[in-house]
């Protein structure tokens, strides 16, 4: 068992690119832990002492991150582990000693194939205008998806994308497109800044990493009607829950009127969750994909988005899928387990008819 005060950040940063691992937890009291394949995995090593974790902050930290630390209890940003890896760090204090939790980016961007997501996705990122949102928890893989997304604009389209990022993750470099990579905090105050700034900066692709307040969604929806396509992430689960999240948030002298926008707005609605495998190590999305039709947008438009699900339901032929279809499909091909099929699912009771309707075809 190795002495954890003479274990360098830098080996922890290697063992984490070696073992594959998707995270790095330094907590107090306990020793280095890797999360590999969606699974908790500490290492061989000393429970940690306040010093260590304090050592290995300092490592990484910049004196203007530490002193945020010290004024907010803590700090986010992106860093780079020389061409190894890049990685986004949370650093937060606890009992009064600190904290870090250290996310690996991955350094290779999937193909939307790769991914798992249909060709009709590809033919939405050529439109000149509109809304996309990438929805799911927080560790579903949405930047991902999404950096997949601006790579695939970046090779293909000559086009001025703009990215808001709250740490920068993915490098983005200049292929067909120019990248202008904004960072919260370093480069401009605040999303809603950044994004009525970018208006002034003739883009024709945004990225908004993250929309979490009231400002954001305004600018975001009206940058996408004056002639910009938007991808954006919502903390949400389906399509329905995400329009309703996006409406809600606003006053509701204002709810009207926003329907309406994101009703001609919203060119697609994908949702994704990452489940372990039960098919081998690794982990596997799920989605749920709505594109925009006029029967959608006319459930938008007139509050009826528990009708949505439905649509999606008929909308194969656009590539659209629910949630719950996917994760059926997965499931069907042994690829996740039981549990996952019903704790995931939207409509767990309807899942489990299926199921035995399925079995009584099979007797």
């Amino acid at each position: 068992m190795m002495n954890s005060s003479q274990i360098e950040m830098s080996e922890l940063l290697q063992l984490v690119v070696d073992e594959g691992a998707s995270d790095l937890h330094l907590a107090v009291g306990a020793p280095p832990v890797l999360r590999i394949h969606g699974r908790m995995q500490p290492i061989d090593a000393m429970p940690l002492k306040p010093e260590d974790t304090e050592r290995f902050m300092k490592s990484i930290t910049s004196e203007d991150h530490q002193q945020r630390i010290r004024e907010g209890g803590g700090t986010d940003f992106g860093f780079g582990f020389g061409t190894a890896a890049r990685f986004r760090v949370s650093v937060l204090k606890q009992k009064g000693s600190i904290g870090l939790v250290l996310r690996q980016i991955p350094s290779k961007l999937m193909t939307l194939d790769q991914i798992g997501l249909p060709n009709q996705i590809k033919e939405l990122l050529f439109r000149p205008r509109g809304l996309i949102l990438v929805t799911g928890p927080t560790g579903s893989g949405k930047t991902s998806t999404l950096a997949s997304m601006l790579n695939l604009i970046n090779e293909q389209r000559d086009a001025h994308c703009i990215t808001i990022e709250d740490p920068i993750e993915y490098y983005h470099n200049h292929k067909k497109s120019l990248m202008t990579q904004r960072e919260i905090g370093v480069d401009v105050p605040t999303f809603s800044e950044a994004l009525r700034r970018a208006l002034r900066q003739d883009p024709d692709v945004i990225l908004v990493g993250e929309m979490r307040d009231l400002e954001t969604m305004q600018a975001a929806i009206a940058a996408a009607e004056t002639g910009h396509l938007v991808l954006a992430t919502l903390h949400t689960t389906g399509a329905a829950r995400t329009v309703d999240r996006i409406v809600d948030a606003f006053p509701m002298g204002q709810q009207a009127q926003v329907r309406t926008q994101l009703a001609s707005g919203i060119v697609a609605v994908i949702s994704q969750l990452l489940l372990v495998r039960a098919d081998g190590p690794g982990r596997v999305a799920a989605f749920e994909i709505m594109i925009s039709t006029p029967a959608i947008q006319a459930l938008i438009r007139e509050s009826k988005t528990f009708r949505i699900t439905s649509e999606i339901q008929t909308g194969a032929k656009y590539g659209m899928i629910t949630l719950d279809a996917y994760l059926m499909a997965l499931y069907e091909a042994g690829k996740i387990g039981y549990e996952d099929l019903i704790t995931k699912a939207q409509d767990p009771e309807s899942i489990v008819l299926k199921l035995e309707e399925n079995q009584r075809k099979k007797r």
